[in-house]
């Protein structure tokens, strides 16, 4: 049975596009700065890839004749990547680790790639403050209570929801987030396996605690059959997701091939601690594309280099996960 509605109180947005909810010193633009709070000791850079890969310098372990799980050292975590065929684990698990560089302390990755039965890891539990990524969790769960209830989305409500999936519009966030309810929020994580992420409190959705795990399950979700969310409702939230305006495309999406229909969902934010939170969520459809990537980050000194951060992760998956078709 759902929880009930209506269990934080939202508050005001500053700032333009992904800043949280509350929390001052936002910017739409890259290239300013972000700091964030972390449970781990981990900071800077968290990167959630949903796509096979593994890490590099260690051989693959075959689990069976075709299935390999590799590992390569980025730090003082692993990328850990495993595949159908042990052929794109190791070479995700090389360019991973590579593309972290010298931010691998501060970065976690998980993806995957149904084409290929892969999927790939790097600090995946390690937990994040969402910035408005959390929109995309926030859409689905409006999307469940829908559901449950037995009725389309209004009109007013899917005006709200176009302006915070295209736009970032923090405003319309804010306004949903405290008519769908922190609890409708749980309720929504519960049913999609996303046990390591904990709602915003007392309004503040920019500051939920997400993981590069959990993202890439929600990814799996919109893209998948399940019981969760519907036909109807996964196609509408990508199709938002595909609509985000130019200047909110970067992210993810960068070296994405040009045949692949993009859905990405970013968000920023900046706080006295740990700078910059720059984060991004995709996932690739269309044209042979089955595959998500996700990542998470923070203790960026300013904005644009935590977009550079995630994109340089992101080019080294799309090259390495659409190599075969390439070679």
């Amino acid at each position: 049975m759902r929880k009930s509605r209506g269990m934080t109180e939202a508050r005001p947005s500053e700032g333009s596009g992904g800043a949280e909810s509350g929390i001052p010193h936002a910017s739409s633009r890259p290239g300013e700065g972000v700091r964030q709070r972390g449970k781990r000791r981990a900071v800077g850079l968290v990167a959630a890839v949903l796509v096979g890969g593994t890490a590099a310098g260690t051989p693959a372990v075959a689990n069976d004749a075709a299935a390999a799980t590799e590992r390569s050292r980025a730090g003082d975590a692993r990328v850990a990547c495993t595949s159908d065929n042990g052929e794109p684990a190791h070479r995700l698990s090389k360019a991973v680790a590579g593309a972290l560089g010298k931010h691998h302390s501060t970065a976690a990755v998980a993806l995957y790639d149904r084409s290929s039965g892969t999927s790939c890891t790097y600090r995946a539990g390690a937990a994040y403050d969402s910035a408005s990524v959390v929109k995309a969790t926030l859409l689905g769960a409006l999307l469940r209570q829908a559901q449950e209830d037995h009725r389309k989305l209004t009109p007013r409500e899917k005006k709200l929801a176009t302006a915070m999936i295209t736009k970032s519009d923090n405003d319309a966030t804010s306004t949903l987030w405290r008519e769908v309810g922190r609890g409708n929020v749980q309720h929504f994580l519960d049913l999609a396996g996303m046990k390591r992420t904990e709602p915003g409190r007392k309004g503040y959705w920019g500051l939920t605690r997400i993981t590069a795990g959990d993202q890439v399950k929600l990814l799996k979700l919109l893209t998948s059959d399940n019981k969760v969310l519907n036909a109807k409702s996964r196609a509408y939230e990508l199709r938002l997701m595909n609509e985000v305006t130019a200047d909110q495309r970067w992210g993810t999406p960068a070296g994405a091939p040009k045949d692949a229909t993009v859905h990405v969902k970013n968000g920023w934010l900046s706080r006295d601690t740990h700078g910059w939170r720059v984060n991004s969520i995709g996932a690739f459809t269309g044209s042979g594309h089955d595959y998500g990537i996700a990542v998470l980050s923070q203790d960026n000194k300013t904005m644009a280099d935590g977009v550079e951060r995630i994109e340089t992760v992101s080019r080294a998956i799309h090259r390495e996960l659409t190599a075969d078709s390439t070679r």
